[in-house]
């Protein structure tokens, strides 16, 4: 078994990660939405907003050196609802004060696979966001190990084997 963790769940308890029933063996699985991160400057009434008009369900409460906020889920996505404490870690071309959708998060069954898929489309590595965050590949593979790219048109995409707490298994 495996535990999920990254600098924004260290203020998760460790027992609402729970073990990662997500990773698998297999190769072959088509990569999957399973985090959308939403940046916003009042986290409790976004929060509240997806909870009371979605049914969502708060999974985690955080508050970490680089953001706080709350992890909330409808059983298959995780939806992070983030206000950054730093310009670094939000990405500097938008910065902490910026709200809307900051990152799509995919789980994949390899991220050695994906990330020679990235290049080969041209998507960059953000090192930015992964050093101010202190993820990507350095963290052993047990570890929610996430890496952000560039994806076109501004957009930033996450990639993971672990997955995020609150999803589905990938299949």
């Amino acid at each position: 078994m495996s535990w999920r963790f990254s600098p924004l769940w260290r203020s998760v308890p460790r027992q609402a990660q729970g073990p990662n029933p997500n990773h698998r063996d297999r190769r072959d699985a088509m990569p999957k939405i399973k985090h959308i991160a939403l940046s916003t400057q009042d986290v409790d009434a976004t929060a509240k907003f997806y909870i009371d008009v979605f049914g969502m369900k708060e999974i985690a409460k955080i508050d970490s050196p680089g953001a706080r906020g709350y992890y909330l889920s409808d059983g298959d996505i995780n939806l992070a609802i983030l206000n950054f404490k730093n310009d670094a870690v939000a990405g500097v071309e938008r910065g902490a004060g910026w709200s809307g959708i900051h990152h799509i998060g995919f789980q994949v069954e390899s991220l050695e696979a994906i990330t020679e898929r990235l290049k080969s489309a041209g998507s960059t590595p953000r090192d930015d966001i992964n050093q101010a965050l202190g993820v990507g590949h350095a963290g052993h593979r047990y570890a929610n190990v996430e890496v952000k790219y560039n994806a076109p048109d501004g957009v930033t995409v996450d990639v993971s084997e672990t997955g995020w707490v609150g999803t589905s298994p990938l299949q």
